[in-house]
Parts: C-alpha cells; sequence; structure tokens
C-alpha cells in the first residue's frame, strides 16, 4: 500500500447521527485516524426507506467520500449495510475499501454464542432483510436467532427521549415481546441503540448480554486497518462531519451521541 493511502481519512456515513456512536467507539481505538462523517439527515430514517432509494443514497454518498480521497469506507448504519453493501462495493471497486457493521457482528455472535440463542433487535428494514439471520445460518454455528422489529426506538432517541420513563415504557413494551424470550444475548442492530444501552441492561438484570454493535465495529476497523497495512502514523488534520440537512437540535444530539462538540457542515448533496 503506498503511503498516500494510508494517511487518507476513513470515510462513515449513516441515514442521520446514529452513526456517530461508531464514529466515536473508532477514535477511541484508533486516534491516529482521520474521520470524514457523512449523516443523510436529509432522508432519515433509512429504516422506512426502500432498498432501492437507500442504493441510490449510497452511491451518491461514496462519490463524495472517494472525491475525499478516503481510504476506507464504512457503512454505518444497519438499514444501509443490509441493502447496499454488495453494490457500494461494486461501485466503489478498487478506489476504497468497503466495510458495513453486520459482518463484523455476525462474526462475534459465531465465536461468542454457538448453540445459543441470541436476540436481535433493529429497524424494520433491517430485520424484514433477514440479512442477520442468513448470516448467522451460513456460519452453521447451531445459533437460533430470534429478531424483533423496534421501529420506535430510532425516533425516540433521535429526539433525546433516553433514560427517562417514556423510553422506559417503549424499551420495556419491546424487550417483553414473545419473540425475545429466553436469548442468552441481544445484538443492539441500529447505531442509535448504544444510547439505550443502560436501560436494555437494567431490564434484563445481568440475566442477557447486551451487545454494543459500536465497539464490536470499532474493534473490527481497527484490525482490518493492521492487516491490510492501511494504519495511520499519526492523526493528519481535523475529524469532518458533513449533514445533508441542518437543523439546530442536531447539533445538539451530535454532542450526545459523540460524547463531545462537533461542528456540523451543512453538504446539501440533494439539490
Amino acid at each position: 500500500m503506498n503511503m498516500e493511502k494510508k494517511d487518507g481519512p476513513i470515510g462513515i456515513f449513516d441515514s442521520g447521527i446514529g452513526g456517530l456512536t461508531v464514529a466515536q467507539a473508532i477514535i477511541n481505538v484508533l486516534p491516529h485516524e482521520r474521520l470524514i462523517y457523512f449523516g443523510d439527515t436529509a432522508h432519515l430514517p433509512y429504516g422506512d426507506k426502500s432498498t432501492a432509494a437507500i442504493q441510490a443514497y449510497a452511491v451518491k454518498i461514496c462519490d463524495l467520500l472517494i472525491r475525499q480521497q478516503c481510504k476506507v469506507i464504512l457503512i454505518a448504519c444497519n438499514s444501509a449495510s443490509a441493502a447496499a453493501y454488495e453494490l457500494v462495493k461494486e461501485y466503489v471497486g478498487s478506489k476504497a475499501k468497503v466495510l458495513n457493521v453486520i459482518d463484523p457482528i455476525v462474526r462475534y455472535i459465531g465465536e461468542s454464542y454457538p448453540d445459543k440463542h441470541v436476540g436481535l433487535i433493529g429497524t424494520k428494514q433491517t430485520v424484514n432483510s433477514n440479512v442477520y439471520r442468513k448470516k448467522v445460518d451460513e456460519l452453521d454455528r447451531n445459533i437460533k436467532l430470534q429478531s424483533l422489529a423496534t421501529p420506535l426506538l430510532a425516533a425516540m432517541i433521535e429526539e433525546g427521549f433516553f433514560n427517562d420513563s417514556i423510553s422506559e415504557s417503549v424499551i420495556h413494551a419491546y424487550l417483553s415481546d414473545p419473540h425475545l424470550h429466553d436469548i442468552e444475548a441481544l445484538i443492539l442492530g441500529c447505531t442509535h441503540y448504544p444510547l439505550i444501552k443502560k436501560q436494555i441492561e437494567q431490564y434484563y438484570e445481568g440475566q442477557v448480554d447486551v451487545l454494543d454493535a459500536s465497539q464490536i465495529v470499532a474493534q473490527h476497523v481497527k484490525a482490518y486497518l493492521e492487516q491490510n497495512n492501511l494504519a495511520a502514523d499519526k492523526l493528519s488534520g481535523d475529524h469532518t462531519f458533513y449533514v445533508s440537512d441542518f437543523t439546530r437540535s442536531f447539533e445538539e444530539s451530535t454532542r450526545i451521541f459523540f460524547k463531545r462538540q462537533v461542528h456540523l457542515e451543512h453538504y446539501p448533496l440533494w439539490e
């Protein structure tokens, strides 16, 4: 790999600011990497969109990230990973490496939970695509995956409802669903959900492992960069955060998701 490739940034995109949980986890384990984040806030949530629409958005966003010389593009959204990963990989070709948030989680499940019952919560797009079930079945580790679409959760978190009685009621209503009975681990299959991880753990009182995908994905990105000789030696500039539609409340939420102040740049990709 030539030197300038190693110095290139990591591009991360998501339907909104949920993927910032992944960005934060990556910065924690890879302090030398520069990130370019694109939140397609004009189109959120992706979980309600058709596969074709998500694919069209993803390709356009990848154009931007390639122009910014990203060495790796991470699809930091489960819905977009399910709908557009194969297409994006083909589209980007040799210009950048493309990673998604689903494969690292599936691999982790395969290593950690053979012969067990594992739950999954996510958007309708993620759960109905059956992508997790197919990939878990391909592992052939006798893992029973029990999935439940939890469409209110992402919107609830975007609106700032977590660690309060409203979110507690919604979380309890979903987790008590029969589809999730008798599980030993729960995959938080949406990048928003780390923000309610504590509440979910409280519900289970230590009986179920609650898996924060952002941590698992960050470790995967780190291992990937090291294996492919793509890790940067030093931080080469500031992280950049773009959103396709700008609102004030977003800046506030961004700080909560990212655990630090961030300057969001409005980049109207859709005009």
